[in-house]
């Protein structure tokens, strides 16, 4: 193949780009591409060359940005189709042509290893990988460089370039998870579950069948709920310290048995949570994939330890600087997806699980696009991967809502069913047009997972009464505002305890016995000035700033609960969290009632009366004080406590303004704790009051302690963590 120049004149060249063409040119390329042969820096390698070593270079400092990821797609695939050239070409000698290959395997080393650096790169190497219009003018550009001559369709670049991704640029890799690519830096599909199939028939091939499907749960009931028919439990014992009840093991059982896609949509409180928790343990499906909304992550990582603690998990925040990648379970929340979908695709995950999966209803949002793009990656490379979408309220406002959820199970794409549900609708032997084809379709798609029980269904598995804890991790100004607090407020008793136990004479023995009475000492003194004090820090402005921080994240759960299951209590201790959480349920679009201190009893009887009454009434926002006793709230069987009280007594008298004579239903109270703060303490606390006041009450003589007792033991709690 003669060398040559490019013989289009500048002007010519211009008159050639301003018209319009495919871009094209991979066909004519091998026709009327001529190439140099000389000297070992000219021709196309030495171009390939210093383009492989700036992606590499580029890639050593973090994350390739949109030109440098071009400029590997457009170097690997030159190099390949020089490879090509120099297999064929019969103007080479074979000395000529084994140096060649010797050079372009150097330049297949740098690409591999930089690949290896950042695996994304390898997508772009696939047969069906988008070339850009900066791609194409990249190509050009080095094939000129080269001194090889084009064809006018290689020099022309028409195609209009697509603005820039700017969910792509936010893209971020955290350390630990390129610590986890380097240890195994290439994904392995698992084909395992792949099995060849007869081809059969398709009878429904032309009809179209996602409307049908969702006009069948419209109208093809026949008055049956929608939940798939569930094995009986063998076992209730989990690898932690809880036991299920049989619900939840009946569900437990059925993935033991090979299912691997589940719509579950209990109602809130009877352990969506710990069913999925369990499904992961008992499939083998980690590492596990889990997308929550931001309010409950910290719960999952807790639940986690709970039902499996022999896993661990890993909660992925702002950029995940900080996140294991070598953990069981990595839990990450719909707001920050944009920033990691990338490298979550590649990670390998056997199981997703996606908590109120109704977030992802609307199909053209972001949120909706990352998760079903997760899933069909997971799916690509695990085809036994387990896929579980959490939500009481998978339908909020039509029946279309169904189809994201679907799509994310597999069960649909966006034209038409998938082949297992085609396989199950099949086998009705109906088509649309036949009768009874809504009531068989409903049922072949309950029997792809979808699991429905209402708390009625399942009242005598759960008890009548119990608090569940939701800890949040307040990492907003405020909340970094209250953890400063509280480290000033353990350094001031630190400084007393020292200046207390410097007092002491030196030959003194100095006991256990004696430092405890010392810390109790220091705490007592520091409540006492605190009770008495109008302005600066102490444990009671550090309370109150947690409530306050803890207020939009209360309302933003009760809201989730009120959209699942209906009315909702709403306690708080402070009006000003009162005000906060009423401004949110406002935005929210949800209706409330409030109960306050300052109502005349007419208007708090006729607050309680529509909140019993009136359907758009979701939430009554009550004060803890103001409507703790006397009042009669049981149209709701869900309590939200936003602000934690000093007593088990005033926790309880609040829980009992819905677990009342009349409840038909048994009652959760879900407890909104600040984590990684006293309000955790608090909790604790209060606990251990409750079990004192307990043992009281049946005949211990043990004194049932006051509030004040909480306060002390909180301080003592800091000053002897701090000294120890």
């Amino acid at each position: 193949m003669a060398s040559g120049q490019p013989q289009a004149s500048g002007q010519a060249q211009s008159s050639r780009q301003r018209s319009r063409n495919s871009g094209g040119g991979r066909q004519s390329t091998q026709q009327q591409r001529r190439r140099p042969r000389g000297a070992d820096d000219q021709g196309v390698i030495p171009v390939l060359a210093r383009a492989a070593r700036e992606v590499e270079a580029a890639v050593q400092k973090g994350p390739l940005k949109l030109a440098n990821r071009a400029r590997f797609q457009v170097a690997a695939l030159l190099l390949r189709e020089e490879r090509a050239r120099v297999k064929t070409d019969p103007s080479l000698s074979e000395a000529e042509r084994a140096n060649e290959q010797k050079r372009l395997d150097g330049l297949a080393g740098i690409l591999a290893k930089t690949a290896a650096r950042d695996t994304s790169l390898i997508s772009l190497l696939g047969d069906d990988a988008p070339i850009t219009a900066a791609a194409k003018a990249l190509r050009r550009d080095l094939l000129i460089a080269a001194g090889v001559e084009l064809s006018p369709d290689e020099l022309i670049i028409t195609t209009e370039p697509k603005p820039v991704d700017a969910a792509a640029e936010k893209q971020v890799v955290p350390q630990s998870v390129r610590q986890l690519q380097m240890a195994n830096p290439f994904l392995a599909p698992d084909f395992s579950a792949i099995q060849q199939k007869p081809t059969r028939v398709n009878r429904l091939a032309n009809w179209e069948l996602i409307e049908p499907l969702f006009r069948a749960f419209e109208y093809g009931a026949g008055g049956g709920a929608a939940s798939m028919e569930l094995p009986e439990a063998t076992s209730m014992s989990t690898p932690g310290k809880l036991d299920l009840m049989r619900h939840q093991a009946r569900f437990v059982e059925e993935v033991k048995a090979g299912h691997r896609t589940f719509l579950l949509a209990d109602e809130p409180g009877l352990g969506k949570t710990a069913q999925a928790l369990l499904a992961a343990s008992v499939s083998h499906s980690y590492p596990l994939l889990v997308v929550v909304p931001n309010v409950v992550k910290t719960n999952w990582a807790r639940e986690v330890s709970l039902w499996t603690p022999q896993r661990t998990a890993t909660v992925v925040h702002g950029d995940g600087n900080d996140i294991d990648a070598f953990s069981d379970v990595v839990i990450v929340n719909y707001e920050i997806l944009d920033r990691h979908v990338g490298w979550l695709s590649r990670f390998g995950f056997k199981g997703m699980v996606v908590d109120e999966a109704h977030f992802i209803k609307n199909l053209t949002s972001q949120r909706s696009k990352h998760v079903l793009s997760l899933s069909k990656s997971i799916r690509a490379t695990s085809p036994k991967a387990l896929f579980m979408a959490l939500t009481g309220t998978p339908l909020i406002n039509q029946i279309d809502d169904f189809r994201a959820i679907w799509q994310f199970l597999g069960w649909i794409d966006d034209k038409k069913p998938l082949p297992q549900l085609m396989d199950k609708l099949e086998d009705t032997g109906l088509t649309p047009a036949d009768f009874g084809f809504f009531s068989e379709a409903r049922q072949a798609v309950i029997d792809m997972g979808i699991v429905r029980r209402k708390k009625v269904d399942v009242a005598a598995d759960i008890p009548a009464r119990r608090v569940a804890d939701i800890p949040v991790e307040l990492d907003d100004d405020l909340g970094r505002s209250i953890r400063d607090a509280e480290a000033a407020l353990t350094a001031r008793l630190v400084e007393r305890y020292q200046r207390r136990l410097a007092l002491r004479k030196s030959e003194e023995e100095f006991t256990e016995y004696d430092r405890d009475r010392l810390v109790r000492a220091v705490a007592h003194e520091e409540l006492e000035e605190s009770k008495s004090a109008k302005t600066g820090e102490n444990v009671f402005t550090m309370v109150r700033k947690i409530g306050q921080a803890k207020a939009a994240l209360a309302a933003d759960y009760t809201a989730q609960l009120a959209r699942n299951v209906g009315k909702v209590v709403f306690f708080a201790k402070h009006i000003d969290v009162m005000d906060i959480a009423e401004a949110a349920f406002e935005k929210a679009g949800l209706g409330t009632v409030s109960i306050r201190g300052d109502q005349t009893p007419k208007a708090r009887q006729a607050a309680i009366d529509s909140f019993a009454n009136d359907p758009a009434v979701s939430v009554v926002v009550a004060s803890l004080t103001a409507a703790g006793v006397g009042l009669n709230l049981q149209a709701a069987s869900n309590v939200v406590l936003a602000e934690l009280s000093w007593t088990s007594a005033e926790q309880t008298q609040a829980i009992d303004r819905v677990h009342r004579i009349g409840q038909e239903l048994p009652v959760t109270a879900w407890r909104i704790i600040a984590a990684q703060t006293i309000d955790a303490k608090i909790a604790e606390l209060i606990d251990s009051k409750a079990g004192l006041a307990a043992r009281a009450l049946d005949g211990s003589d043990e004194e049932v302690v006051a509030e004040s007792s909480v306060q002390l033991e909180a301080l003592v709690s800091l000053l002897a963590g701090a000294i120890e």
